[in-house]
């Protein structure tokens, strides 16, 4: 079985409690800053999860529902073969050897208002390693 990893910014939930259905490895805090574009929060709660690979598309509906309905979040985790980028009420569940599948992410991240060096998706990118 394969497991996904990925990064869950607390602040970005209005339902905080999806977060008891899953496992965090570690956190981390992050002072937010101008770059970041989001001036109604004072930091980033960064959670480093795990989401085992049964339970990755009920997982992803549930965090669908409890991103912020107010400002535009996603949350994302990927295994080596998938990588679920979920916004609220929308998730897309990319194949990782498909660039085509990301340009959609990154244009739907976009349009609704999302800094583009936070939605690059490209394997290229730095944001890729984490």
């Amino acid at each position: 079985m394969k497991n996904y990893t990925g990064v869950i910014i607390e602040e970005s939930l209005e339902d905080k409690t999806v977060l008891q259905n899953i496992e965090i490895i570690n956190t981390k805090v992050e002072k937010v800053i101008q770059k970041h574009q989001t001036p109604w929060v004072k930091q980033w709660t960064l959670h480093n999860v795990i989401i085992e690979e049964e339970k990755a598309d009920e997982m992803a509906k549930a965090l669908s529902v409890s991103l912020d309905s107010e400002h535009s979040w996603y949350a994302d985790y990927k295994s080596d073969k998938f990588h679920y980028v979920i916004f609220r009420d929308k998730v897309f569940k990319v194949d990782r050897a498909k660039k085509a599948g990301y340009d959609e992410v990154t244009q739907y991240g976009i349009s609704l208002g999302i800094p583009d060096y936070q939605v690059d998706f490209s394997p290229r990118s730095k944001r890729w390693e984490r």
